[in-house]
């Protein structure tokens, strides 16, 4: 496992997506308890992406624009859908459910925010191969050992930035023109992730 690997692996988990700010969002509405479980779901959401990568189902979506046509329509009006959840709630800060989820029904929302997002499937493809040398005996095994490396790192970075917004909840929660003003933030970057996926071409 090379450094270049990990220091790049990093650089892109580390870079604000949709499970970044969905995990943002749970941790200030429901906590630490919330932002674990957002992590969870988001890592569980990229794993199909993986097997799909490493097995080839990918040339699928690469062959079928229906498919993938359908898959990014799906998950952009489910980012659609949490925006307008995280808008309509005027009680107390939430994502997509008037009342604080349980852990499962967190993660849930998690995994399917990533596995809606066929995009993942192409990174997989276009990532991982980069870091398997030419002469490797075991390329499927180093893609699944790099990918799940990846994965680690992911949750990882969700954990962070969860528990980082957790420490600072009830400072935002105590504000209501900053609660206010992170409602629409969050609602205007799940429109925005949206409307990207929407527009994602293979």
């Amino acid at each position: 496992m090379s450094p270049e690997f990990l220091l790049t692996a990093l650089i892109v988990c580390i870079s604000p997506g949709t499970g970044v700010v969905f995990t943002l969002a749970c941790a200030i509405s429901g906590g630490r308890r919330a932002a674990f479980a957002a992590a969870v779901g988001g890592t569980l959401g990229t794993l199909p992406h993986l097997a799909a990568a490493v097995l080839g189902l990918v040339a699928i979506l690469q062959t079928s624009p229906s498919l993938f046509n359908l898959l990014k329509y799906a998950g952009a009006c489910y980012l659609v859908y949490l925006a307008w959840l995280t808008l309509k709630d005027r009680s107390k800060f939430e994502v997509g459910h008037e009342e604080t989820p349980g852990f499962v029904g967190i993660a849930t929302k998690g995994v399917l925010i990533n596995i809606l997002n066929p995009k993942l499937s192409m990174f997989f493809l276009a990532f991982l191969p980069q870091f398997i040398t030419r002469d490797s005996a075991t390329p499927t095994a180093d893609m699944l050992g790099l990918g799940a490396v990846f994965t680690l790192i992911t949750f990882a970075v969700f954990v962070v930035y969860g528990l980082g917004a957790s420490f600072a909840r009830d400072r935002i929660l105590n504000q209501p023109k900053t609660l206010t003003a992170m409602r629409y933030g969050f609602a205007a970057c799940f429109m925005g992730l949206g409307a990207r996926l929407m527009f994602a071409t293979i």
